[in-house]
């Protein structure tokens, strides 16, 4: 596997409903033409084990993290946290990895940004009452974690991010 300068994960399944945005923010994305030295990639369930796979501290200048975690806002709400940032338990995913021992190793080798989509249910371990698609307002919050996410990576979005919400309106998407 070749090493991007700049790699974007989403992690989650998409057969637990909101679980499924960092998956549906890739899929989004890879209708979109990106720059040469960037790799987005759906990491599916296994994202947080995976991850450190996609990386090379000597080519790899920055990492992006999608997914979604209850951080008690309004559902759909978009939240960034810089890998500066990041504490221990500030991001936990809901299959209970605690991301942020691991990604606070990395922090200073490869600049790293959480993106994080408050889901309208939080997920629980063994929760057996899940819907399999995602949520209106995680499935409305895509285009916004799409425009942070560009943002972040410095390519511009006003006419991409547009089109996306066009493109879901109408039912194109």
């Amino acid at each position: 596997m070749l090493h991007s300068e700049i790699v974007i994960v989403g992690c989650g399944n998409p057969l637990f409903g909101d679980d499924g945005f960092g998956p549906a923010v890739i899929e989004e994305m890879e209708k979109l033409t990106l720059p040469d030295n960037v790799t987005i990639q759906d990491g599916g369930a296994g994202a947080p084990h995976f991850i450190f796979n996609f990386l090379n501290p000597e080519v790899t200048k920055k990492l992006i993290v999608v997914d979604i975690s209850d951080f008690n806002a309004k559902p759909g709400s978009i939240s960034r946290i810089s890998g500066k940032d990041l504490k221990p338990g500030a991001y936990i995913d809901p299959h209970s990895w605690e991301g942020t021992d691991q990604l606070c190793r990395i922090r200073d080798q490869i600049d790293t940004t959480v993106i994080l989509c408050q889901p309208s249910k939080a997920l629980k371990k063994g929760d057996a009452d899940i819907d399999m698609e995602l949520s209106e307002d995680v499935k409305n919050a895509i285009p916004k974690a799409i425009q942070v996410i560009l943002e972040t990576i410095g390519v511009d979005y006003g006419t991409t991010i547009k089109c996306i919400q066009e493109e879901r309106q109408h039912g194109t998407a």
